[in-house]
């Protein structure tokens, strides 16, 4: 699968965010992050923004839930017209259930782990889901510093993918930027989640394009692409 950009709302302009979605007209995905200041020490928007958006632009809502209680409300989320939502398996109690609701509801199935959180105990969820996400910052912020210690994290996921023959998406999210998506990328991501990145560029949409370059030219030699 070829690099795919989803930019993040959380660092544009929220008072123009029809525009801000315009701005990144060509990205594949508009990352939308829903805080409830509960399970992140953080609060932003939720279910109306999304329903908003998703009349406002054509490009897919990326909906990334750091909730509380996502087995409630996940699903609504892809009721809204989100095209992917993500919860957090640290606050799903029946992660498997949860993958298979917003399945049958027509939008892909995230799960995302915190930078603390191992990937390992999850290898037999990885079936149940159409992307996976791996914080490269603690959740909760913009603007933070990518965590190079998520690197080694990257590559045993994807080496978990490739083992299992899945078709399965793997999504970083946190500090990415020109400076760091080549490295992503030749460990195993190939969606990519950036906001200062996009959001604080002249041109937002060339920010895309230049870092969805880099990531397929990263990829193009790294190991662990299958050659066929």
């Amino acid at each position: 699968m070829s690099p795919q950009i989803s930019p993040s709302i959380l660092a544009a302009d929220f008072a123009r965010l029809a525009d801000e979605a315009e701005a990144v007209r060509g990205a594949d995905w508009l990352h939308v992050d829903v805080m409830d200041n509960h399970f992140v020490p953080n609060l932003t928007l939720g279910l109306p923004v999304v329903e908003s958006l998703r009349k406002a632009t054509d490009i897919p809502i990326d909906c990334h839930l750091m909730i509380e209680d996502p087995d409630r409300w996940a699903p609504q989320y892809a009721e809204a017209g989100a095209g992917s939502v993500t919860f957090h398996v640290e606050a799903a109690a029946a992660p498997v259930r949860l993958a298979r609701e917003i399945r049958s509801l027509g939008a892909r199935a995230s799960m995302a782990l915190k930078p603390a959180t191992p990937i390992e105990p999850y290898e037999d969820l990885l079936s149940e889901l159409d992307m996976l996400l791996i914080m490269t910052v603690e959740p909760g912020f913009g603007g933070q510093s990518f965590l190079d210690i998520m690197l080694p994290k990257i590559r045993r996921t994807r080496e978990l993918i490739n083992r299992h023959g899945l078709q399965l998406w793997l999504q970083i999210d946190g500090g990415v930027s020109a400076e760091t998506i080549e490295r992503c990328a030749d460990a195993g991501a190939d969606v990519f989640v950036a906001g200062s990145a996009v959001y604080g560029a002249e041109d937002p949409a060339e920010a895309v394009r230049r870092l969805r370059a880099q990531a397929a030219a990263a990829t193009e030699g790294s190991p662990w692409v299958h050659r066929h």
